[in-house]
């Protein structure tokens, strides 16, 4: 009788009006109470399974398809009958990592015809690991979020990536195989696939509704973000944190070869290799060595290998709502990668929000907890109960402020930004203006030569160097809020066959500290198209876009913007010798700047 009231009964408590909920509901079912889901299950009193779900991949090559290690945690009510929805927490590391060396970074830049040279970095401590899994990553029922969704109605299910603990295949960093790895699992509770536990028994998910959220932080929010982008039915909603959208974004930029924030050297291979935890780990060595010849350390060019691992080119697929979150100080997983999705989302027609706070490579969880739970829990009660609370109405927006407010908006990027541009004038070895009108005249050059060497940060405090360009503002009149990406057109010549090209944002304060506010790299053999590399000839003058990562900041009142243009960037891109010479022409070059009031906002504060 219990068990034929469940669907019925499960109806009428969602329709009644918020806070209303049967007396019946309280003992075998949800409650919600003001559009939120109540904590009425026991966190302990639950069925525990282990199992492995058939993926229809055979990235080992052994002959068998590939199978995903899971771990369940539902309700005891599930076993009367009781049917739940999941909160699904991939990961490829629940079993840790290995100790990997990196490419060596100080190498020679290519040259058609040409090759560099070097010998591996040892990589550091690991903090994707503390932000996707927390400090206890082992067991994988550990995870902070698990007693919080099993409470209050949601099943928990967690999944070792293909190639990682206990699941077989091959880690790819983020290629197909990965993918269809973890959409398999939602296949699985959905009646799709197959599941067997350790006996070889097979296994249902009989007690699932089959919708499903999706839901991690760095790695563990990118297979969310991938297998969205499949558009596999019953993946209800996700909430990527800190996720990779495109992996070419993570390794690349513009055509260069750059690092993750702390990791330079990395590259694809690096992380599969490091989260090849599997048992039998020389099943996979010839798959990680064509991971290392086709990811291309060699040109930096968009080619298929990137292509496969490009999620944003999907975003017309994705049925899922997204709720996005993203540190605006994430220099591991830029803020590129959600300000691209975001958009691409936006442009297709996904429900979507965003969330972007003050720190960096992080869970929410860690920053506003009590406030952060609350947007989850209605988003899934909505998502996956099909409560009406409101919550897709709500603003679209959440944003940390420089002073750790929070503040709700419309829409990201602000309401009301516009491009505006600044125009750098002659002075650039000290610090030349950066002003709102154009250099007039013929063209107006000046040069500075590559010094890998030195960091942004040391460069732009120094009151005078032949190794960057720098312009400033004048002190604003009132504060200036970017939203959005900035990018910079340069006019520029290089006296060798190739060179990085770098531009950095910079916050000026009145006691002359400095905060660098974004910044951004590009290969000018790349100038024309991601995926060709074109001969640069020296002395002849081309046009480069440098694309800044994406941010939301605001300059204070008082304060100077600056930009800095170098070559590279010793924290990010690879470092040849020093001594490349670029010549840029300030008459066709500046910075646009995406500006909440645009071209007004940005000329009565900087005139």
């Amino acid at each position: 009788m219990r068990g034929s009231w469940r669907a019925a009964g499960l109806a009428a408590v969602l329709a009644l009006p918020l806070g209303v909920v049967p007396a019946a509901a309280a003992e075998e079912g949800p409650v919600f109470v003001d559009g939120e889901a109540q904590p009425v299950f026991s966190a302990s009193d639950v069925v525990r399974e282990s199992l492995w779900v058939r993926a229809p991949v055979d990235s080992d090559r052994d002959g068998l398809d590939d199978e995903v290690y899971t771990e369940v945690v539902r309700q005891r009510a599930t076993e009367r009958g009781l049917k739940v929805p999941v909160v699904f927490l991939p990961s490829p590391y629940y079993s840790g990592g290995n100790d990997v060396d990196n490419h060596d970074v100080d190498v020679e830049l290519h040259v058609p015809g040409g090759r560099g040279s070097g010998t591996p970095l040892r990589a550091r401590t690991d903090e994707r690991i503390a932000a996707a899994v927390g400090p206890n990553a082992v067991p994988i029922t550990s995870a902070r979020y698990e007693s919080y969704f099993v409470s209050r109605g949601f099943a928990v299910v967690y999944a070792e990536s293909l190639g990682t603990g206990k699941s077989t295949g091959c880690p790819t960093s983020g290629g197909r195989n990965e993918t269809t790895g973890m959409r398999s699992v939602v296949d699985w509770l959905n009646g799709r696939t197959s599941a067997r536990t350790a006996s070889g028994a097979a296994v249902s998910a009989a007690w699932s509704t089959g919708k499903t959220a999706m839901m991690g932080t760095s790695y563990n929010g990118t297979l969310p973000n991938a297998v969205a982008a499949t558009g596999v039915r019953g993946l209800e909603t996700i909430v990527p944190i800190a996720a990779i959208s495109s992996w070419y974004d993570y390794y690349r930029a513009g055509g260069a070869v750059v690092a993750p924030g702390g990791y330079q050297g990395e590259d694809a291979d690096v992380l599969a290799e490091y989260v090849h935890t599997r048992a039998d780990r020389a099943a996979c060595a010839p798959v990680l060595a064509e991971l290392t010849r086709e990811q291309d350390r060699v040109t930096g060019d968009f080619t298929p290998f990137w292509q496969e691992r490009d999620y944003v080119k999907d975003a017309p697929l994705v049925r899922a709502s997204v709720l996005a979150v993203h540190g605006l100080n994430d220099w591991n997983v830029k803020v590129k990668q959600v300000a691209q999705w975001y958009e691409a989302l936006k442009l297709n027609g996904v429900e979507h929000k965003i969330w972007l706070h003050q720190s960096g490579h992080t869970d929410p969880d860690t920053l506003r907890s009590a406030q952060w739970r609350r947007t989850l829990n209605r988003w899934f009660s909505h998502y996956l109960y099909g409560v009406d609370n409101g919550v897709e109405r709500e603003p679209k927006s959440t944003v940390q402020r420089e002073d750790r407010s929070w503040v709700d908006e419309a829409e990201w990027p602000a309401p009301g930004t516009a491009p505006a541009r600044l125009h750098p004038w002659v002075g650039g070895g000290g610090k030349g203006a950066l002003r709102t009108d154009a250099v007039p005249g013929r063209p107006l050059v000046e040069e500075l030569r590559d010094d890998a060497g030195k960091s942004v940060e040391q460069l732009v405090d120094l009151p005078a160097s032949g190794n960057r360009l720098a312009y400033g503002t004048r002190a604003l009149t009132e504060p200036v809020r970017l939203s959005g990406t900035p990018k910079a057109d340069l006019a520029v010549s290089f006296d060798r066959p190739a060179a990085n090209v770098t531009a950095v944002l910079v916050d000026r304060s009145p006691d002359g500290t400095s905060r660098v506010i974004t910044r951004g790299w590009a290969d000018p053999q790349n100038r024309l198209d991601l995926s060709v590399t074109r001969p640069v000839v020296p002395g002849k003058r081309y046009r480069v876009e440098v694309e800044l990562q994406a941010n939301d900041y605001v300059v204070a009142a008082g304060h100077r913007l600056e930009l800095v243009l170098l070559s590279s960037d010793h924290d990010y891109t690879l470092r040849p010798a020093p001594g490349a010479g670029l010549s840029v022409d300030l008459t066709g070059t500046s910075v646009e700047l995406p500006v909440v009031g645009g071209k007004a906002a940005l000329r009565r504060a900087a005139g």
